[in-house]
């Protein structure tokens, strides 16, 4: 028993330094996972086989096999679902959100990240809180949020400061790119910077990838110099032989020829482009043929030579649409794949019923209580619920610009999250709307759910919020219902009364929990600071 347990324990770290790090081939990992299944069929142990079909998911995703991703992975899910595991879950619906990025759609990509984010807890490990809410940064990003994809990012950033992890390099990376790519090229600076210092403080070389988006950044920025000499040191560490990507190298040419014209030196970037060009044809690398077709013409016409400039646009222009037919023909082929069963038309529909969320905050939504909390307030007599509100929040927008005002709510939104994760793992928050939200609490009682939601209330009130609202204040007022006081309760009826004690503690001058109205429907069992 004890020889198995150890092999069971062998198995679960090699799965674990698959699943927690950046490997560089993917075939070779697809390999040993499909090596780690086996052995974990012999032992009779389903979890360590189904985390081990996950990986073999994601390995085969960045192999191009959508497809084959996306069949494997509905098993995984099925397997995780009916039995709890809240973290494979999690890290189900991470790579189902990479499947749909591939076929382009930032909507499903982004649900799924969302869920792969709601479900982390304390079993999560370190490498997923900063992975995931990484990748929730990058849907947003995908999905034109950009706002709230910093938010996401910053948050990362700072949970991998505290803990030192090594995926912050990356993280910087993704962070930089999306400012880049978004057209923020002061900030995209100000965080390849980042990444550079980061680097040279921990003494470790920057990966061929990383360098090819700082050199993406000194080119937008007008450092054609800095960018060639990034370009040249990319190529180098490329050439070590660590990196299996079959189009890395004929990218970073076709950065280093983007350079090269920027300075002007025509003749070096002809030869730089003619080396990448012949890479692509060798390959078949249809995709990156385009932009190397794309620079050509930019290159002709910085040489004043308009002429060729218009052919190669034109061989640009025709390589484009059937690449884009292509693309096109090769997501419906997978999307079939996807949803040809009855079984995975069944699981799409439960993951639209999964994804109850407001798309600003990834809470809850009020179409998720109105499904949910019905049947609570039948089945628990001691359930409590609030609705809380933001105190001046048109302030905050008129003031300040609804962008900030998007960036408080998400931030409240976390405190609220937190605040009940930590006193009652079984209630929820949701976002009723505007900057009302509803949080949830079964089993807690009026006297500790009072207590519970002033300690929320004072965790908003001391929040440093100076550097995103320069120094107008944050909080919130509360207005608490308990099933035990109603003799006919329901959810208009708590809701209500919950809605007039939120009434009652802004009429006593906001920033303060009521819990128990008196007949003139003032407070007689209120908190404040």
């Amino acid at each position: 028993m004890d020889e198995l347990a150890t092999e069971a324990e062998a198995l679960s770290a090699a799965l674990l330094s698959i699943e927690d790090e950046r490997s560089w081939n993917a075939t070779v990992e697809l390999t040993n996972a499909l090596a780690i299944e086996q052995a974990a069929l012999a032992l009779g142990d389903e979890s360590l086989v189904a985390r081990a079909q996950l990986v073999q998911a994601n390995m085969r995703l960045r192999s191009g096999d959508v497809a084959g991703a996306s069949e494997q992975i509905r098993h995984v899910y099925q397997w995780a679902a009916g039995h709890g595991d809240d973290r494979l879950l999690a890290r189900t619906h991470l790579v189902w959100s990479y499947i749909h990025g591939h076929l382009s759609d930032a909507e499903q990509a982004l649900e799924h990240a969302v869920l792969a984010v709601e479900l982390l807890d304390e079993n999560a490990t370190r490498h997923m809180h900063i992975w995931h809410r990484t990748k929730l940064a990058d849907a947003l990003w995908a999905a034109g949020s950009m706002d709230q994809a910093r938010v996401r990012y910053q948050q990362a950033e700072q949970l991998a400061v505290e803990t030192g992890s090594p995926a912050l390099l990356c993280l910087l990376n993704n962070y930089a790119f999306t400012e880049f790519d978004t057209g923020n090229q002061k900030r995209a600076e100000q965080v390849a910077d980042r990444l550079l210092r980061l680097a040279d403080e921990r003494g470790e070389k920057l990966e061929p990838a990383y360098l090819d988006t700082v050199g993406w950044i000194q080119i937008g920025n007008g450092r054609f110099d800095e960018a060639e000499a990034t370009m040249r040191l990319c190529i180098e560490r490329h050439d070590e032989g660590r990196y299996d990507a079959a189009d890395a190298l004929a990218m970073y040419l076709l950065t280093l020829a983007r350079a090269q014209r920027g300075l002007g030196a025509y003749e070096r970037a002809q030869a730089t482009l003619d080396e990448s060009r012949a890479m692509c044809d060798e390959r078949d690398l249809g995709d990156l043929l385009v932009r190397v077709y794309q620079e050509q013409a930019e290159l002709h016409a910085a040489r004043g030579d308009f002429a060729a400039a218009f052919t190669a646009h034109k061989q640009f222009f025709t390589a484009y649409q059937n690449r884009h037919s292509l693309r096109r023909e090769a997501r419906t082929r997978t999307r079939q794949a996807m949803f040809e069963t009855d079984e995975a038309r069944q699981e799409a529909e439960r993951f639209r019923e999964q994804a109850r969320r407001d798309p600003l905050t990834g809470l809850h939504n009020r179409r998720y209580v109105d499904e949910k909390l019905p049947a609570l307030i039948q089945s628990d007599p001691s359930l409590a619920l609030a609705i809380v509100d933001l105190d001046h929040f048109k302030q905050v927008n008129d003031r300040l610009s609804h962008n900030v005002g998007d960036q408080v709510l998400i931030s409240v939104a976390d405190l609220l999250a937190c605040g009940v994760a930590a006193a009652c793992p079984d209630g929820f928050v949701a976002r009723m709307g505007g900057e009302e939200f509803l949080i949830v609490l079964p089993g807690a009682g009026l006297n500790r759910a009072a207590a519970v939601l002033d300690g929320i209330r004072r965790s908003v009130r001391a929040h440093h919020w100076t550097p995103l609202t320069h120094g107008l204040p944050v909080t919130v007022s509360i207005g608490v219902a308990h099933v035990a006081e109603d003799p006919a309760p329901t959810q208009p009826s708590l809701l209500s009364t919950a809605d007039s004690r939120l009434y009652a503690a802004k009429h006593a001058g906001r920033d303060r929990v009521v819990s128990v109205t008196d007949r003139r429907e003032h407070s007689a069992h209120a908190s404040a600071a």
